[in-house]
């Protein structure tokens, strides 16, 4: 990938992950990565080819960020459970909000990448729910998500210091014990 185009993606979820998707145009994007006018618009000549550039750009990244860690124990999991959140909420909490805003605002074939890579993440979290406390345990994947989901747009938009450990470890245990989470 050149240079520029990977400048106008950076400058261009930075935009969306702090003025919303209502402010990504080829213009801002040129004006915000400094490039000239009309660069933007050489990679992706429509908006909505901009819009499904960004959310693939995010994907990939995000993808690239996770590094899918082995885990073989209830205490790696939390531990990358935290790690990811701490990630996603600190450094990079723009990209993170964009993703936010591009779920809500864009539409379903703009957003296909995110999607799929949310499925990769919560069968990821199932096959490791499922070894680590059977079959009634990988039924929780969804709570596990909604509890790392919540925290994390906790963070991002109302608390930027609230605990992430105490938190996933309750979902973590939860999931783990017999019977539904509690």
């Amino acid at each position: 990938m050149s240079s520029t185009r990977r400048r106008a993606l950076d400058a261009a979820v930075t935009l969306v992950g702090t003025e919303g998707i209502r402010a990504l145009t080829h213009g801002r994007v040129d004006a915000a990565a400094s490039l000239p006018s009309g660069s933007t618009s050489n990679f992706f000549r429509t908006r909505a080819a901009l819009v499904a550039g960004v959310t693939e750009w995010i994907a990939q990244q995000e993808l690239g960020d996770a590094g899918v860690p082995e885990i073989g124990s209830r205490e790696e999991l939390i531990r990358a459970l935290v790690r990811m959140i701490e990630v996603q909420s600190g450094p990079l909490a723009a990209r993170t909000r964009a993703r936010y805003a591009l779920f809500l605002e864009a539409d379903a074939d703009a957003v296909r990448p995110l999607r799929e890579q949310r499925i990769g993440i919560e069968a990821w979290l199932r096959s490791i729910l499922a070894r680590l406390g059977g079959e009634a345990a990988a039924e929780h994947t969804t709570f596990v998500m909604a509890a790392g989901d919540g925290l994390l747009l906790h963070r991002i938009t109302v608390d930027p210091d609230a605990p992430i450990e105490a938190v996933i470890t309750r979902a973590i245990d939860a999931a783990l014990a017999p019977g539904p989470p509690v």
